[in-house]
């Protein structure tokens, strides 16, 4: 199938210098490219899960079941 890809400039570059070292056409390298990258696109990168390590970090230093009175403490009382 003949369509018209455009590349950029360092992609061009590369399949260009491959294609002068290898002695194969510039049409190979790219395909040969596109066959090996592809599938890799077609699955998700799994990545592990995000943990979170838990940190001791004492007993609070105010009470925190009053929020109005921690943001206040926080903020000022004329922060509203």
């Amino acid at each position: 199938m003949r369509t018209t890809l455009t590349l950029d400039n360092d992609v061009a570059d590369l399949a260009r210098a491959i294609a002068e070292k290898t002695g194969r056409a510039f049409k190979e390298i790219i395909n040969d490219a596109l066959r090996r990258g592809l599938p890799d696109m077609k699955q998700p990168t799994r990545l592990p899960p995000y943990r979170t390590k838990p940190h001791r970090m004492g007993p609070p230093l105010m009470p925190l079941d009053n929020i109005q009175e921690v943001l206040s403490r926080i903020e000022g009382e004329d922060a509203r």
